[in-house]
């Protein structure tokens, strides 16, 4: 049997704009990128009948996670005025992770964390958090 696997060469993170419908814009320069992480809370329903002291659990509320991707900072560039101008509001975006065979996951996110490099001998690098908010929608290519 052959493999469908595949490398990530070509996956996007986007945003969208407030436009309708809004106008995705690709987030330049990604060198790593980690979709959202799915959770489920497990809640501890035990009790003092409970069979042979077995703890035992009730799934609890969903959690989108996080998105987080690395890439190549460019401070005279769009994406790292992008970042600067999310870092001073509160704003939940629609953002996409769009994956090399068109297939996405869409939610929306609101920036986190935003770290940066400039090493001496190295390229300048950025990481950046986006924590989901709500149901993210996986919607699979044709």
């Amino acid at each position: 049997m052959t493999t469908a696997a595949a490398i990530g060469y070509g996956t996007k993170f986007q945003t969208a704009d407030s436009s309708s419908p809004g106008v995705w814009t690709d987030f330049a320069e990604v060198t790593n990128l980690t979709p959202p992480a799915f959770k489920r809370d497990s809640i501890d329903a035990s009790h003092e009948q409970i069979s042979g002291g077995w703890r035992e659990f009730i799934p609890g509320l969903k959690d989108g996670g996080e998105v987080k991707f690395d890439f190549n900072l460019v401070p005279k560039g769009t994406a790292y005025l992008s970042l600067m101008s999310e870092l001073g509001t509160q704003t939940f975006m629609p953002r996409r992770v769009v994956f090399p065979d068109g297939s996405y996951i869409q939610f929306t996110a609101f920036l986190t964390d935003w770290e940066q490099t400039a090493p001496l001998d190295d390229k300048m690098t950025g990481t950046a958090t986006f924590k989901v908010s709500g149901q993210p929608v996986l919607t699979q290519a044709p």
